[in-house]
């Protein structure tokens, strides 16, 4: 093992298969949110109030700490609901709070609940941290700084010991994969000036990834471009140079992806936590980072780019598409009646389409989260078959459990 300090794997929950996903992956810590007052609030992946204890007390049982986004600007007719928030996260046992807005944060203080200062702050200096160590223990840096200037943030905060409301020094988190926005740290007005949808209230309607053309109004000719997804950046992936990422002194990695699948957050947060683990044990390899990219690669992006970590300059590299560039989909199969665990037998109602023997499955449910697996012999009315088809009920072997209702899918090249 080397003398690198661990850093803590932050991974996105949209409902209980991705808190399960994340999880089982090697997620130290998940975070989500609720209904209201994230940026987030327009998915319909969001979790419900009444359901932040039992977020808490799946997470703290697998030791992984639980945060709450509430990240939006927030009006005086909102304080009311937003300090409701507060007080039943602190009641609820939820390991802190994420926030931008400074009402949000000098609440959560007065009343005692710990604080991540969010990367819609734009937190790109020593001095601005320093100022907002009196309410935050950890801060999201923005997302536009290199890896020399996270590394030198990161070394003066030891150098001018920099505590905060808890007593230690201060903790510095930064975004590692996922969704990027072509606005700075994500503090967007294109969806409000264009459709009155604000993207800081949690409504953005992503109208930047759309197609665009340029035309001179004085002549009307259309300017030529090489791409018309203009504004629509590739997503940010660290893999290749997180070692280097580790080595600026960074305590907490986030992934991206509140919005997207179970599967997509299995996949993510097993790879990042292959990739940490190898670092610490000098074992962080191209070889192995070739491999992490087919991977990534098969569930949802547009296209990766390493961001501004590297010193780029220019605002970004953009998508050529619309949607997902992933190398595989997943077609909705049937669902989940029972599993045997002596024998390890799952029990499959087949609703659409048909499963074969070799065929990549995918499983999900609330609390199994997410199951990969190959399909070996089928058994349908106890005989072996070489194909389960619509309307069969089929048994085949698999290692992990399932439960009834779970979701059963076949994993295709996309």
């Amino acid at each position: 093992m080397n003398n690198r300090k661990n850093i803590e794997l932050m991974a996105p929950a949209g409902n209980f298969e991705a808190l399960r996903a994340a999880i089982d992956n090697g997620a130290d810590s998940i975070y989500f949110g609720i209904e209201q007052m994230n940026m987030r609030a327009n998915s319909s992946r969001n979790f419900k109030l009444e359901e932040l204890k039992k977020i808490a007390d799946i997470c703290h049982k697998d030791d992984v700490k639980a945060y709450m986004t509430l990240n939006t600007i927030v009006y005086d007719h909102d304080l009311k609901l937003v300090k409701s928030l507060v007080d039943e996260a602190k009641v609820a046992g939820i390991d802190a709070i994420i926030a931008m807005d400074q009402g949000v944060i000098n609440y959560a203080k007065k009343v005692g609940v710990s604080v991540h200062i969010s990367t819609q702050l734009s937190i790109t200096n020593v001095e601005t941290l320093e100022f907002y160590a009196q309410f935050a223990d950890v801060m999201v840096l923005a997302r536009e700084l290199s890896m020399r200037q996270i590394k030198h943030i990161c070394s003066e905060i030891v150098r001018k010991d920099i505590r905060g409301p808890l007593g230690n020094l201060i903790k510095i988190e930064v975004f590692a994969h996922g969704a990027l926005c072509m606005a700075v740290s994500g503090k967007c007005h294109m969806s409000l000036h264009t459709m009155n949808s604000s993207a800081n209230r949690g409504a953005c309607l992503q109208n930047c990834r759309r197609k665009y053309k340029v035309i001179d109004l004085e002549d009307g000719h259309e300017l030529v471009i090489d791409n018309e997804y203009i504004m629509s950046p590739k997503d940010l992936a660290t893999i290749d140079f997180l070692n280097k990422l580790a080595d600026t002194g960074i305590d907490i990695i986030k992934l991206e992806g509140r919005a997207r699948s179970p599967e997509y957050v299995a996949r993510v947060t097993k790879v990042y936590r292959e990739a940490l683990d190898s670092i610490y044990n000098d074992t962080f390899t191209q070889e192995k980072v070739g491999e992490w990219f087919g991977r990534l690669e098969t569930v949802y992006n547009r296209g990766f780019w390493g961001g501004y970590y590297l010193g780029k300059e220019l605002l970004g590299e953009w998508t050529n598409k619309s949607g997902s560039s992933a190398t595989e989909t997943k077609v909705y199969l049937g669902k989940g009646i029972h599993y045997y665990p002596k024998a390890k037998i799952a029990h499959f109602k087949i609703d659409s389409q048909s499963l074969k023997e070799g065929d990549k499955i995918l499983i999900t449910g609330p609390n199994t989260g997410v199951v990969e697996a190959i399909v070996g012999k089928i058994m349908v009315d106890e005989v072996f078959v070489e194909e389960a088809k619509k309307g069969d009920e089929c048994t085949f072997q698999l290692d992990k459990k399932i439960r009834k209702s779970d979701k059963l899918f076949k994993v295709i090249p996309a």
